[in-house]
């Protein structure tokens, strides 16, 4: 559309149409002109929007009992069309307005002077102008501050384009792949993967990486993002398969360890660096959920009369060594027992049961005598005094 709304001046012209004409017909041109870029523009935006959601929502969860797996990869746009920059399109519209406005100008200038040779040199620097604006709209290329763009020139490597402003060569250069150097994250999923001891689980994880090296990721693999995703699904694969379920339980912190520096040992060739691998859930069957709950509280039985007894033994111990003491000295063993009947007879309504030879060694019958005749002296005293 912008080609052919460029080419309506000149057939105005070769029409032979007055200046009015020719000016009313360059400026529907440069107006059809101005839409067709906007409409290229908003769908080269719409592809990457596309590419960025199927960037954010891509995930390869591997399912190694049932045989079915899914994945959805994503590509960049690349190329010197993907990349058309809002300042690139404003200068192209700029220098078709100056040439529409020049083949005008100059259009008038040879009805003016009937010279016809003036509408050949405007038809040339219209020609002229609008190489210049296309080249502007597509070799004036900006690079955000989280980019890095690779350059080929003639198929080979050029450079790396730091963030900023950078030209294009027409017809040599080429845009091989726009790299982003910040951090990506990665959802992991293993599905129904066995364990070292053959028990189904499914882990879910999530890894955090980055492009260090901007020419290796786009030279040395051909879509780094599905590579890395791919490296880490079959190292964490391969984790689970060597780990017994236990140590995959308690031990997420070495496995995180472990599986990044695994993953980051494959990606090394590729610029890529893993900065982490996290492992958020582990799912595992509900009937070996149940199993272990009762195998949990079984130990917590066992754990427990373990304990008991091993009270029982010291509580045997104290008393063997108590009785050794007392057996030399029967003061100390007549003091505790009186000591314990004190303590018993405190209570009120108390009823305690005394062998009688605790009785005979501590004469508890006269010591109760005693008590009772002390109690009955109370009562007459206190009978007397009414």
């Amino acid at each position: 559309m912008v080609l052919l709304s460029m080419m309506i001046p000149p057939f105005a012209l070769l029409r032979g149409d007055d200046g009015a004409a020719v000016v009313i017909v360059a400026l529907a041109a440069v107006v059809g002109a101005l839409v067709g870029v906007k409409g290229k523009f908003a769908r080269i935006r719409r592809r990457k929007l596309e590419s960025g959601e199927e960037k954010r929502e891509m995930y390869i969860p591997i399912t190694s009992m049932s045989g079915s797996s899914r994945s959805s990869g994503f590509t960049q746009p690349g190329g010197a069309a993907a990349h058309i920059h809002p300042i690139a399109v404003l200068w192209f519209a700029v220098w078709m307005i100056i040439a529409v406005v020049a083949l005008v100008w100059m259009a008038m200038r040879s009805e003016a002077t009937q010279q016809d040779a003036l509408v050949l040199w405007g038809l040339f620097w219209f020609v002229v102008l609008m190489a210049v604006g296309f080249t502007f709209l597509f070799s004036l290329k900006v690079a955000d501050q989280w980019d890095r763009v690779i350059v080929l020139r003639l198929g080979k490597f050029h450079a790396v384009r730091q963030p900023g402003v950078f030209w294009l060569v027409p017809f040599v250069d080429t845009v091989a792949k726009w790299i982003d150097t910040r951090v990506h994250t990665t959802d992991l999923t293993a599905e129904e993967t066995l364990t070292k001891d053959t028990v189904p689980v499914d882990v879910d994880a999530i890894m955090f990486w980055l492009v260090y090296d901007p020419k290796k990721a786009a030279l040395e693999v051909e879509k780094y993002e599905n590579a890395v995703t791919w490296a880490a699904q079959t190292a964490l694969r391969d984790l689970i398969g060597k780990t017994m379920l236990a140590e995959l339980l308690v031990g997420r912190d070495v496995l995180d360890k472990q599986l990044q520096e695994i993953i980051d040992a494959r990606t090394e060739p590729w610029g890529v660096s893993v900065q982490s691998v996290e492992i958020r859930e582990i799912k595992i069957p509900g009937e070996l959920q149940d199993t272990m709950s009762r195998q949990a509280q079984a130990e917590r039985e066992r754990q427990a009369r373990v304990i008991l007894g091993e009270s029982e033994k010291q509580i045997a111990k104290s008393f063997a060594e108590a009785a050794e003491m007392y057996v030399d000295n029967p003061t100390a063993l007549h003091l505790r027992a009186m000591n314990m009947l004190f303590e018993g007879l405190k209570e009120k309504g108390s009823l305690m049961i005394i062998p009688s030879s605790a009785i005979d060694s501590m004469n508890i019958g006269v010591i109760g005598g005693l008590a009772a005749l002390g109690k009955v002296k109370d009562d007459l005293t206190t009978i007397g005094g009414k």
